[in-house]
């Protein structure tokens, strides 16, 4: 599946629109991905102009990184878990309010298939083979896989939230950040 530029944007800003989101996308530059992770918590710009969304917005009196936190790159790494393209499909649709579950997807108007090629069309701004990495700790049956139908979850945040949640999406040449953050 293509996608062009206005369909991602349009399918971004409607997912997202009452979340608290921050998502960006950028190139891939180094083999050690999780350094070109750091660079888009740092709103290194998309070389491409696919504008995602940033709800905590830098001021001037915030870190260029505010609300993540400048953690090594190991550290980050550790918090992450590798998961498969259907789990991935799940969280970007979880990510669309608090609480990160499916049960968001009620609010919307849209069928849930129609929500659910939003989220292909996030998906497949990242050509050729993607690995998928999420700080959600929601394990499925099978290993990689996220179980949304459990209410046991815990995450390894990566912001000054109280919670934060989300989804990495890496390909040889490009970068994804879909993440969502709540205050309680």
């Amino acid at each position: 599946m293509s996608v062009d530029q206005t369909s991602w944007e349009a399918a971004v800003r409607h997912l997202y629109e009452d979340a608290s989101p921050y998502d960006a996308t950028g190139s891939r530059r180094h083999e050690n991905w999780v350094l070109d992770v750091l660079a888009l918590m740092a709103r290194g710009p998309d070389p491409g102009g696919w504008a995602g969304l940033d709800d905590t917005a830098r001021s001037a009196r915030r870190p260029p990184m505010y609300p993540f936190v400048a953690d090594p790159p190991e550290y980050i790494a550790r918090r992450l878990q590798d998961i498969d393209r259907g789990s991935a499909e799940n969280l970007l649709l979880a990510l669309t309010d608090d609480g990160c579950t499916l049960s968001n997807l009620s609010r919307f108007a849209e069928s849930e298939e129609e929500l659910r090629a939003m989220a292909r069309t996030i998906l497949a701004c990242h050509r050729g083979a993607a690995s998928f990495h999420t700080n959600i700790t929601k394990p499925g049956h099978v290993s990689g896989t996220l179980d949304f139908t459990s209410s046991d979850w815990t995450y390894n945040p990566l912001s000054v939230y109280s919670e934060d949640y989300g989804l990495i999406v890496v390909s040889d040449t490009e970068m994804g950040m879909f993440w969502n953050f709540s205050d309680y």
